[in-house]
């Protein structure tokens, strides 16, 4: 069986370029990507765009406008979010089924996360996007929460038959024990305020700010860029706790990553009030990014570059993997919070 994404053609590609006014050159390579398929294509003129086409059916376009203004929003206040191009007074666009957008190319390299300098520069936008991003809520996108990222991943693997049967009582016992300990945390669940961590606030946040969303253009670099952090792909921008465009930012050990946070949230505060509260968070969070994670390649296995990119996923050994990790994050569930 086909996938459908098999019928965007490099000269589909520059077709729906040509739709919007766009005349590409012939020259096209295609970006990393897994959800959407985003190429690189050079104009006539010289220059040169990204353009995204989005996967058919994972969010309405009611939901991708959102995402587009609240980039617009963002890139208002002079943040340096890259946001789609107004073309015949549209963001978003149709073309042979597909629905796609296109932005202006930005250079510019991963970021050097062992540097003090750069997490704080990191937190000080970080706070300057989550000001804007609270300011009103999403309307169309979802939130971040056990129900959508952990329960439903949970009983979709189970109920499609994806864990191996050696593993598969191990796995939902786990699963089960980790989901739980994130349910002790009612900000995650849509408690109403006033119960316990629910007094969290949520708001619109970038939601996948890890190391490769963010390009990093030396301060040598071309004026017209702008030196610093540039965020891209708000595809996954949703409602959450302010902590979770920090915590995939820290790794290493215990020490390691309660420093790095400490940096990041100094840079913050130089622009908005971090609660700490949210620290208590991190772990759960990262729970609900595991169950999820799982749950997202299952999902997206039908599409060939899955199997060809992620080949070690499925097996009995993955699953049996996964379990230790549940294993390991229920413990850090239990544990006192990072102390920055």
């Amino acid at each position: 069986m086909h996938h459908v994404f098999e019928t965007l053609t490099p000269d589909l590609v520059l077709d729906a370029l040509e739709s919007v006014g766009l005349r590409g050159d012939g020259r096209l390579t295609a970006l990393s990507s897994y959800e959407n398929r985003v190429y690189q294509v050079q104009l006539e003129d010289g220059s040169a765009v990204v353009a995204k086409f989005y996967r058919p059916e994972r969010w309405s376009e009611a939901q991708i406008l959102e995402e587009h203004a609240f980039t617009q929003e963002l890139m208002e206040a002079e943040i340096p979010a890259v946001g789609p191009l107004v073309l015949q007074g549209r963001t978003l666009h149709a073309f042979e089924g597909f629905a796609f957008s296109v932005s202006p190319r930005r250079g510019g390299r991963a970021p050097e996360l062992d540097d003090e300098e750069v997490l704080e520069w990191i937190g000080r936008f970080l706070a300057r996007i989550h000001t804007v991003g609270a300011k009103k809520p999403f309307v169309q996108r979802p939130s971040l929460d056990l129900q959508s990222f952990g329960q439903a991943s949970r009983d979709w693997l189970l109920d499609n038959e994806q864990v191996p049967l050696d593993v598969q009582s191990s796995w939902a016992r786990h699963c089960d024990e980790a989901l739980a300990l994130v349910a002790a945390h009612p900000a995650l669940c849509g408690t109403p305020a006033g119960a316990g961590d629910a007094r969290v606030r949520l708001l619109r946040l970038h939601g996948d700010c890890h190391p490769g969303n963010i390009l990093w253009t030396p301060t040598d670099a071309a004026a017209s860029a702008g030196p610093g952090p540039h965020f891209v792909d708000l595809d996954d921008a949703r409602m959450g706790p302010a902590v979770q465009d920090l915590w995939m930012l820290a790794s290493g050990d215990r020490r390691q990553r309660s420093r790095q946070i400490g940096l990041l949230v100094d840079g913050y505060e130089q622009f908005r009030e971090f609660d700490r509260d949210e620290l208590a968070l991190i772990e759960p969070l990262r729970t609900l990014r595991l169950i999820h994670y799982s749950a997202w390649l299952a999902r997206r296995w039908g599409d060939p570059t899955f199997p060809h990119n992620f080949p070690w996923f499925g097996s009995s050994d993955y699953w049996h993997g996964q379990v230790l990790m549940l294993q390991e994050q229920c413990e850090a569930m239990q544990e006192s919070p990072l102390l920055v």
